[in-house]
């Protein structure tokens, strides 16, 4: 039998589909109007927080991240600063993997702080990839440069970690069953 299971494979797919489909229609909309770059983040690190929770092995947030950013470039082949997000998933899937999973959702106290601070360091990195390779200097220059750059990704990052820790606290609430997990 293979490392990911046929349901772990499938809920990797779906929240890969959740997040590049979504992301590709939605959050340029929202940068045009706002100009902020937070939606992105807020679509992405709430649904690795939940993939994470839900599959709970080393690869699926990559899994996840780089799926996204294959969909995300079917359906906007200009969009290369996708890539940054597919760089901060890994940095997810690594975060996650070091507090170890059974650690980390064992404690829901621990696990919400966990969830929030992998969140906010991915969409920071996230920030840091884009705002590095693919923004020009004066779009940067109006937001403080790469660093104020990711700090604006670390705020959607914010966003994205409450948004997933309420997530998966719902599901834990309505006993839905991890995947693999005897509760």
């Amino acid at each position: 039998m293979g490392y990911f299971s046929s349901r772990e494979v499938a809920a990797i797919a779906l929240f890969s589909a959740f997040w590049g489909v979504s992301n590709s229609i939605f959050s340029p909309l929202v940068f045009r109007v706002f100009g902020l770059p937070i939606l992105c983040d807020m679509i992405g690190f709430a649904t690795l927080t939940v993939a994470v929770w839900w599959i709970r092995k080393f690869g699926a947030a990559t899994g996840v991240g780089f799926i996204a950013t294959v969909i995300n470039f079917v359906f906007n082949p200009g969009g290369v600063h996708f890539l940054g997000f597919a760089a901060a998933s890994v940095v997810f899937d690594v975060m996650t993997k070091l507090i170890g999973y059974d650690r980390l959702f064992r404690n829901k106290l621990f696990a919400r702080v966990s969830m929030l601070l992998v969140s906010v360091l991915s969409a920071a990195v996230a920030g840091l990839v884009i705002g590095t390779l693919f923004m020009t200097g004066p779009a940067l220059a109006n937001w403080g440069g790469v660093i104020g750059w990711a700090m604006l990704h670390a705020i959607g990052g914010v966003i994205a970690g409450l948004i997933g820790i309420a997530l998966i606290t719902a599901l834990d609430i309505r006993k839905v069953r991890k995947m693999d997990v005897k509760s």
